[in-house]
Parts: C-alpha cells; sequence; structure tokens
C-alpha cells in the first residue's frame, strides 16, 4: 500500500463545504461519546453499532442541517469512535476524548462501495464535487480523508501498487546518523543536515513572543496563532522532505542497508544535544526506511545498539574511546585517521555478517529468546 497526502486548491465556497463536513464528524463523534460515557454511568454495556442505530432513527431526523451533508461522515465518525475503544481496551491507547473545534479537524468520505478515480490535477469527490490539488496524482482509493492543518486543506488516501525491484548500484552500504551531519554513508558520501528548526527558530521566537499579550480568542490571537502554525508547518515540511529524498536514495540504489538501533529518547536525555537530536528526525529516518526497502526491493539490517560503531577502528579493530568532541579516528595500533563518522559506517556495512534479522532483532531474538 501507497498513501497519498496532498494540499488542496480550494475556493472559499469549497473551503465552508469542507469545514461543514469536518464540523459534522466532530459534532456526531463527540454525541457518540458522551452518550456512551452516559450509558456506562448508568450501568450498560454500549457498543458503537447501537449508538449509531439511535442517531439514525431518532437523532438525525430531529437536526435539519445534517440532511444537506454527505450522510457517509457520520457514519466513518462512529468507525473512527470504535476504533479508539479498542485501542483502549487493548492497552494501546488513552480513553477516547471529546474533540475540540478547529484541532485537528478532519473527515472521511467514500463512494459507497465503489472506487474513487483520482487522474491529473482536478479530482470528482463523491458529493464535494471537483477539487483542484497543487501535483498530478494517479490512484484508486476506497476512501478518502480530508484534514485541516494551519488553515489549509488537505486529501489523503491509501492506494495498492505493485512494488518494483529496482537495479542496485551498491550491495551493502553502512549508514552513520548524526547530529553534525544528517548521514554518513560508508561509500564516503555526506548527507547534510537541514535543521529545518535551527534555520527558523529565532522568527519562531519572536513571533510567539508577540503573541503572549493579546487576547485568547480575539481575531488578532487567531491570526498570530495561525501564523505560527505555517511556520511550524514550514519546518516539519523541510525535516520530512530532505528525509524522503535520502531514504529513497538509499532504498533504490543499495541491495543491504545497514544503520544502528540508536536509542533515541536517551539520546534525548542529554540537554544540551537534545534540541538538535529532535531536529533530525532518526525515528522517522528508520520509519521510512522500513517500507521503502519492501517496495524497491532492498534489505535493512539494525545493528545493535550496544555494537561500538565509533570506538571500533575499521580497519584493524582496535577499540578505543571516543568521546564527542573528538571527530576524528586516530588508531595508534595501525596508524588510520578518518572522519568519526565515515569510520562508524564502515563499521556498520562490515558488520552485515553477524545481523540476521532485517526488523532490528538479533539472532537469538528470532530464535525465542526474550530481548531485555
Amino acid at each position: 500500500m501507497k498513501s497519498i497526502h496532498t494540499k488542496l486548491k480550494l475556493n472559499n465556497k469549497q473551503k465552508t463545504l469542507m469545514a461543514q463536513h469536518a464540523g459534522y464528524s466532530r459534532w456526531c463523534y463527540n454525541w457518540g461519546l458522551s452518550l456512551w460515557n452516559a450509558a456506562y454511568k448508568d450501568g450498560y454495556k454500549p457498543n458503537v453499532r447501537k449508538l449509531r442505530e439511535v442517531f439514525t432513527n431518532h437523532t438525525k431526523p430531529l437536526i435539519p442541517w445534517m440532511k444537506k451533508l454527505s450522510s457517509r461522515v457520520y457514519q466513518y465518525a462512529f468507525i473512527h469512535l470504535d476504533a479508539a475503544f479498542k485501542r483502549f481496551f487493548k492497552g494501546l491507547g488513552k480513553y477516547p476524548k471529546f474533540k475540540k473545534k478547529g484541532r485537528s479537524d478532519s473527515f472521511t468520505i467514500d463512494n459507497c462501495g465503489k472506487p474513487i478515480e483520482l487522474n491529473g490535477w482536478s479530482h470528482k469527490l463523491p458529493f464535494i464535487g471537483i477539487v483542484k490539488t497543487y501535483e498530478a496524482i494517479e490512484a484508486t482509493t476506497k476512501k478518502i480523508t480530508i484534514s485541516r492543518q494551519a488553515g489549509d486543506w488537505y486529501l489523503s488516501c491509501s492506494y495498492e501498487f505493485n512494488a518494483t525491484t529496482t537495479p542496485k548500484k551498491t550491495d551493502v552500504v553502512g549508514v552513520d546518523l548524526g547530529v553534525k551531519t544528517l548521514a554518513t554513508l560508508s561509500d564516503g558520501k555526506v548527507v547534510t543536515s537541514v535543521k529545518s528548526y535551527r534555520r527558523f527558530e529565532t522568527k519562531l521566537s519572536r513571533m510567539q513572543y508577540l503573541n503572549r499579550n493579546k487576547e485568547i480568542g480575539s481575531a488578532n490571537w487567531k491570526a498570530a496563532q495561525l501564523k505560527i502554525a505555517r511556520l511550524h508547518r514550514k519546518v516539519a515540511s523541510i525535516r520530512k522532505d530532505a528525509l524522503h529524498k535520502l531514504t529513497t536514495y538509499l532504498a533504490k540504489n543499495h541491495g543491504k542497508i545497514v544503520i544502528e538501533d540508536l536509542n533515541v529518547r536517551g539520546m534525548l536525555a542529554n540537554h544540551k544535544l537534545a534540541k538538535s537530536i529532535a531536529d533530525q528526525g532518526f525515528y522517522e529516518f528508520r520509519r521510512q526506511l522500513e517500507y521503502k526497502c519492501q517496495w524497491y526491493g532492498s534489505e535493512l539490517i539494525v545493528v545493535d545498539r550496544f555494537f561500538p560503531s565509533s570506538k571500533t577502528c575499521s580497519s584493524c579493530g582496535h577499540v578505543q574511546e571516543m568521546p564527542l568532541n573528538l571527530r576524528t579516528y586516530d588508531c595508534p595500533e595501525c596508524g588510520l585517521s578518518m572522519d568519526r563518522d565515515l569510520n562508524a559506517s564502515i563499521n556498520l556495512r562490515n558488520a552485515v555478517g553477524s545481523v540476521v534479522n532485517a526488523c532490528g532483532r538479533s539472532a537469538a531474538d528470532s530464535s525465542g529468546r526474550s530481548r531485555k
């Protein structure tokens, strides 16, 4: 499966229609959650199917404005409420909360079982009508989710595609992630970090400072909040774009990609480097690599986090301490002098033989032993 998340090009009438559908979905979700809580307090065992029947037969006919909007919206609102409770009962999430207007506004629609064809720049959506996108899309999907982020509306969907194995230029490559540079490959290629948050940190701080005394809920406060949200979106988009380009390049051109199982939570405990580490997006890098390797026929190998890639000489195997302030690895045994990140990436490439599981588990884990 592949997913699409793209910005919509809407006029004011279409934006109003999107906001009405998002409000419809939010209203139904909150209504179902409220009735669920009330029924549970009274000693009943509620379920989403019964809630949807009560809403369809008794509540919806009494509210005229709901007849002007797509009926698929409220059905998906109850489906999402059901999924939220299932995650809660399985211990995978917290108890569902009421949705607030203006925060994560979204709704889902489908074509009553028929596929939705997205072709080119203009697309005909069920009930919504013709909408335009800023990029051409070719996909066939069953349902579409439309959401609002920083004042703009986005279209999201998933569709099936045939994965193709691309020709590989390199059999094995080691990738060392860092703070100074985003990634250093064992073949010598260095990918510089975009440092998107660092670039806009001063501007973001200034905008938040100017917003400190505005009356909450006023027009000026809403305008300032929108500017701040758009700047946050820009920072996240720059970071995600850089990660997508790097992971696509690695998955398409390398047969085996060796990375280290980084303890990101532990790394963030270092408050001097926490901001820079969070700005790199290490988890997102690994997440993208995992599914792109499946798309392009590559293999992702994750080395154990305790593997001394930075402390080991890639030439003779000598191990020595390497504080973060030392950027060059100087081996006293064989005289090797090399950039520490390049040396670490070469060690990761050479460690392929000791790793057998491409999902980050060792051979002992795959044989049934629990990992501490």
